[in-house]
């Protein structure tokens, strides 16, 4: 279809037809038609027609108000006239002897001082042109208006994690460092053993060394994934997994955290329940997101309960209750949000990603996840998985 012409040009035909039409197959019959019935009509040096497709210049079809094609426009001379509907050829049929006469009056040599390299700004073909590169102008700059609002979005963001980050760190290096030193400072190379702890001791001091390093992990896979933006593809390699091992374990890994709030754990997996189909890491990251937040709102002598149901034959859903702080119903749906952080948790470490990342893990196993909550009585996330069928 034929493009608009430059906005320095001007037409040599006083009557200045647009024809505006779509990618329906039917358009390239209406063109057919509305150009038969014009060379019926009149002679093809008095009229200048221009077909204007509306999905590759949709700032025209702002600009002249459209709301259905086939449309066609009399932009010159004055006054404008649209036809729309699939009558406008009858339409047009009655209006050509009008046009016909409005032309011959708009036919006058151009003033002395008018030059045919500088368009006046009558012509309908500037007009139409100085609207057109307006409209696109106006379109770029709200474009790099809102790139200019990421960009600084982003920066702020960087900025506040790269803060937090060295914050939040200190306190699981610090006590890692603390496990480490302490095993060190008994062990003999030379018999080989560590002296002045209990194997039950000296157990319990690599487990808490090994629970704050995955606390590490945690972190710095959720800036990494983070980084790579909202919109980027989450990398899911799926296979056949026994869910009661994977919730067990990820429990087990931050019992310590647990002990140290004297947090009851209460679960209730069926030992029947069939294989889910997923990422093991990436429902891994979803169960110690939530079990980690679960951990930090709850008091101490609170419960966290996890558990799990077949719901569908086709789902299995995943629930994590605690006895927290609660949120307000108002904002089930902004703790999904990207970067958001609730008030109540300014004072808490993290970066507002956990939630919004446990969103994009299980939207991409095809699942849903959702929160139910009551203020100053526990919170409880819900998230579903899909059955292994084979």
């Amino acid at each position: 279809m034929q493009a608009l012409p430059d906005p320095l040009s001007r037409s040599k035909h006083p009557l200045q037809l647009l024809l505006f039409v779509d990618r329906r197959p039917v358009s390239r019959e209406q063109i057919r038609q509305v150009r038969q019935l014009l060379e019926e009509l009149g002679d093809a040096k008095d009229y200048d027609l221009q077909v204007i497709d509306v999905t590759e210049q949709p700032h025209l079809a702002e600009h002249f108000r459209l709301l259905t094609t086939p449309a066609l426009i009399k932009i010159a001379p004055e006054p404008r006239q649209m036809m729309v509907g699939s009558n406008f050829l009858t339409e047009l049929r009655k209006r050509w002897p009008r046009w016909e006469q409005e032309q011959r009056q708009a036919v006058a040599p151009p003033p002395p001082q008018a030059s045919l390299d500088q368009p006046s700004k009558s012509s309908g073909t500037y007009e139409l042109a100085a609207a057109s590169e307006l409209l696109e102008l106006s379109d770029e700059v709200f474009r790099l208006k809102q790139e200019k609002a990421e960009l600084e979005a982003q920066i702020k963001f960087k900025d506040q994690v790269i803060s937090m980050l060295a914050h939040d760190l200190r306190n699981p290096l610090t006590a890692a460092s603390i496990a480490l030193e302490t095993l060190d400072r008994g062990f003999h190379p030379k018999e080989g053993q560590v002296s002045g702890l209990t194997p039950a001791l000296i157990t319990q001091v690599i487990r808490q060394a090994r629970s704050q390093l995955r606390n590490i992990n945690g972190m710095i896979t959720d800036i990494l994934q983070t980084a790579h933006g909202r919109n980027a593809e989450l990398n899911i390699h799926l296979q056949p997994i026994a869910l009661p091992n994977l919730c067990y374990d990820v429990l087990e890994s931050l019992r310590d955290r647990c002990e140290a709030k004297s947090i009851t754990i209460e679960t209730d997996i069926p030992a029947d329940l069939p294989k889910v189909y997923i990422d093991e890491e990436r429902i891994r990251q979803v169960l110690i997101n939530l079990v980690d937040n679960a951990i930090k709102y709850t008091s101490d002598g609170g419960k966290i309960q996890l558990s799990a149901l077949h719901r569908t034959t086709q789902k299995v859903q995943v629930s994590l209750c605690d006895s927290g702080l609660g949120i307000p119903e108002d904002q089930f749906n902004l703790i999904f949000d990207d970067h958001v952080r609730l008030q109540r948790d300014q004072d808490e470490s993290g970066y507002g990603i956990g939630l919004n990342l446990c969103q994009r893990i299980i939207r991409a196993h095809y699942g849903q996840i959702w929160v139910d909550s009551v203020l100053r009585q526990g919170s409880c996330f819900h998230f579903t998985l899909p059955v292994d069928i084979n």
